[in-house]
């Protein structure tokens, strides 16, 4: 038996023998005593394993890492982890793909295909997914499906993000971090061995700093934040076999909403925007005025959760028990328009309230060369979800007008109130949309899996969880509300005024936005048709079986080999805003066949692999204009993907004092079957993911007489160019105007220096992140585009530094 081989059943049988056997619903130990101190060890197979044993596409981040580059959430650590993309533009909406997978609907009728874990806690919706960084042990980032080991939803890989457990020690920790835009972020940790056998961890953790946009109009910073997070840990050991973990977390923002810069050059009021809008005349982002007017803008989040962890060793066996309550509200409204005029002002506010509910049991152990695990979980969640729109009359008739409906409130205004001098007006009445939902969802696994030493150089491991999931969906889209507007028409229609002009308040009494008349006849599953004030409710169950094979063998004492068949899916759901839709599950299907080796003389860690995969019944929400015209609608449509690649990893301890890593991905996806929203067959097409995603860099100490450290760092990512097709063009990701390119190769450089003091308790750092200032035009947004000529634009954020000081106890 080779030593790697030894170390590796060793580890195994030993620790799946005592409580960390199952650590993937609950941290594992950070290093294992059986391995070397120098060993990742992770719990991607929901085992404790070295990194290098697994025979899996992952790349870790421990705390160090997170730390190097000044990281708040995952948004800040995703250019480091080729083929990981996260949106963080909107920190209640972000959006996660992993290898080109996305899931672009931001409703809670459907799901993410990207599982995000706290502490094996399933993250469900997006409103929860984007987290503070606080008392972080590490991250790993699974690539690929991970159905049968982390359950639906995880199609495209998994996050899972693990915090730390209190230790035997008394120990504690303050930072803090100053930089630009008066950026102030304050971090304490206390951890307090009470007995023997228990012990209390906790953190707290403020974050906020001034916008870096500036409003051209109000001279108002734009971009500002605020945001706090705390954690409590209880860890009891109730007896020699039994430990007990309680935590209870707590996170919160608020800040500015998303700003939207307008690229079109607007005429002087009250002249609107020329439709269709000149793609050709569109201003360049960074230097044109930012003017948001949002009513109320804001983006904010309240998020708490209490998790119960027991683990229970049975003789040679271990139960974990994993149980979770979580709950969080958020709002975000932000501009739709990007200007300052009443007459194309236009809103969106996003409301969501959301209840969860978790429980698993977990059965691990070993029987001769078997290393096995079984489990069963129950999810029940409730989410609440208002889609509203906000605007004013004097949009309302910019819009309708500008379809070919008429521009009623300007003929009234100008043709009949100003003339003859009545004291009334048919403008500047706000006017509101709102789409309400409500869900109830539940889902039950089952699954079981093994990794078998067929010999002391050969593995198997075979996995295979059945899940049900059963969603019931409601939509109610009331009237119009328009408060105001409505007692100037009573006021009107009762003076004989409003019949002078062929009209009646009856006339008004429509929705420009979600207009449910095209829907009329649409049956609901509650025995009723598609209509205003009806509330809609359907219901389905679906599920689903995810088997997972991989073999792996230890081709030499350094060097082993895998190859992998897994499966993953994503439950079928609803859309919120198309009332009355459905769609099935999505399913990935993948093959990967890699290596892992890890050379100790020099230390070297070289690692790849290359992937294949077809994503059956992707559902993308996509901005469509009815034909014919009229107002834009988000509309689902299905499409298959597939894709071919290649994943590396380096790692290289040159020298005692300089260390070299690096990451790639190389990847080929395109629509195996695709039609867009104007009919055309995109099967063949690239769906927008570059070819390459590059991260390197390395780490430098330099030791001093007096027991003192300095280590330096850098860091740099690079993004390939983006393939664009027609929708992606139409989408506005990909795509080039002359002020302008979307899409296009980003670079991003990070420098750092950390001065440790001899004994180690002090630390001061300085950091400069985007040393180059490179910044990007992220987006064009079109949902204005085509009724008010107001298309506008997001930018990436410029170059931040920053010193923080740390003391250690």
């Amino acid at each position: 038996m080779t030593r790697i081989q030894s170390a590796r059943r060793h580890s195994l049988r030993a620790l799946l023998a005592s409580t960390v056997a199952c650590i993937a619903a609950a941290p594992a130990l950070a290093q294992d005593e059986a391995m070397d101190e120098d060993v990742i060890v992770v719990t991607a197979q929901q085992r404790a394993q070295s990194s290098q044993d697994v025979p899996i596409s992952l790349q870790v981040m421990d705390s160090e890492f997170i730390s190097s580059v000044a990281a708040d959430d995952m948004g800040d650590l995703d250019a480091f982890v080729p083929g990981l993309d996260v949106s963080n533009g909107s920190p209640t909406q972000p959006r996660y793909s992993i290898r080109g997978i996305t899931t672009s609907d931001f409703g809670v009728g459907t799901d993410p295909a990207v599982g995000i874990y706290v502490d094996g806690i399933y993250a469900a919706r997006s409103g929860a997914s984007l987290l503070a960084f606080n008392d972080i042990e590490r991250i790993e980032v699974l690539k690929g499906p991970q159905g049968t080991l982390f359950g639906r939803n995880s199609a495209a890989g998994a996050v899972s993000i693990i915090t730390r457990e209190p230790s035997d020690e008394l120990e504690g920790r303050v930072a803090v971090r100053l930089g630009s835009h008066n950026r102030v972020r304050t971090e304490a940790m206390i951890n307090i061995p009470i007995t023997d056998t228990l012990a209390v961890r906790a953190n707290f953790l403020d974050n906020s700093a001034d916008g870096w946009l500036t409003d051209a109009v109000t001279g108002e910073d734009y971009r500002r934040e605020d945001a706090s997070a705390d954690r409590i840990t209880v860890r009891w050991d109730a007896t020699p076999s039994t430990q007990i973990l309680l935590r209870h977390s707590r996170d919160s923002i608020d800040q500015d909403a998303r700003p939207a810069i307008g690229i079109v050059d607007l005429p002087a009021a009250p002249g609107t925007p020329p439709l269709p809008v000149d793609t050709d005349a569109y201003l360049n982002p960074f230097n044109a005025p930012l003017r948001n007017d949002v009513v109320f803008n804001r983006e904010a989040r309240d998020l708490a959760e209490t998790t119960l962890t027991i683990r229970q060793d049975i003789g040679e066996m271990t139960l974990t028990s994993l149980t979770s309550y979580r709950e969080f509200d958020t709002m975000n409204r932000e501009d739709e328009d990007g200007t300052n005029r009443i007459d194309t002002y236009f809103d969106t506010s996003n409301v969501e309230s959301n209840e969860a509910f978790y429980q698993e049991f977990r059965l691990a152990g070993t029987s001769g060369p078997v290393d096995w695990l079984i489990g069963a979980s129950y999810y029940d969640e409730t989410a609440i979800q208002a889609s509203e729109t906000f605007t004013f009359t004097d949009t309302v008739n910019t819009v309708l007008g500008n379809i070919g409906a008429g521009t009623p409130f300007t003929d009234l205004e100008y043709g009949l109130l100003v003339p003859n001098g009545l004291p009334f007006s048919m403008l500047g009445h706000s006017w509101s949309e709102i789409m309400s939902n409500e869900g109830e969802f539940t889902a039950r696994a089952v699954y079981a899996d093994m990794i078998w030493s067929a010999t002391d150089r050969l593995n198997i491991s075979l996995g295979l969880r059945y899940t049900e999931d059963e969603k019931t969906f409601q939509w109610t889209n009331g009237p119009r509300v328009a408060n105001s507007l409505d007692q100037t028409l009573a006021a009107l229609d009762n003076a004989g005024i409003l019949g002078l002009a062929g009209a009646s308040p009856n006339d008004f009494l429509f929705d420009f936005v979600f207009d449910l008349s095209p829907l009329a006849g649409v049956a609901c599953d509650n025995g009723v048709n598609v209509a205003e004030g009806v509330a809609c409710i359907m219901e389905d169950s679906w599920n689903n079986l995810s088997p997972r094979v991989v073999v792996d063998y230890q081709l030499t004492e350094n060097v082993m080999v895998y190859g992998s068949f897994s499966e993953g899916y994503k439950a079928g759901g609803y859309n919120s805003v198309e009332v009355g839709s459905r769609f099935e599950n999505e399913t990935v299907t993948s093959w990967e066949v890699g290596f892992k080796s890890d050379f100790l003389n020099p230390d070297l860690i070289f690692n790849m692999s290359a992937f294949s995969y077809v994503y059956e019944g992707k559902q993308s929400i996509r901005l469509v204009v009815p034909t014919g015209g009229g107002v834009p609608q988000y509309l689902v449509q299905t499409s298959d993907d597939e894709a071919i690649g290649v994943d590396m990893e380096l790692d290289w301890q040159t020298t005692d004092a300089l260390r070299l890593y690096g990451n790639a991905q190389w990847i080929d996806s395109t629509h195996k079957r695709r039609m867009d929203s104007n009919g055309t067959d995109l099967s063949g097409e690239p769906t927008g993911e570059p070819f390459w995603n590059v991260a390197f860099g390395g780490e430098f100490v330099i030791d001093y007489a007096n027991g003192s450290d300095l280590t330096l760092q850098a860091n740099h990512a690079w993004r390939g160019e983006g393939r664009c097709n027609s929708q992606s063009t139409l989408q506005g990701t990909c795509g080039g105007y002359p002020a302008f390119a979307l899409g296009e190769a980003r670079n991003r450089t990070d420098l750092r220096a950390r001065w440790t003091a001899p004994n180690g308790d002090l630390t001061v750092s300085a950091f400069v992140n985007n040393v180059f200032d490179n910044q990007y035009v992220e987006g064009v947004n079109n949902i204005t585009a085509s009724t008010l000529g107001t298309a506008f634009a997001s930018i990436s954020t410029p170059r931040v530094w920053g010193v923080e000081f740390g003391y250690d106890f």
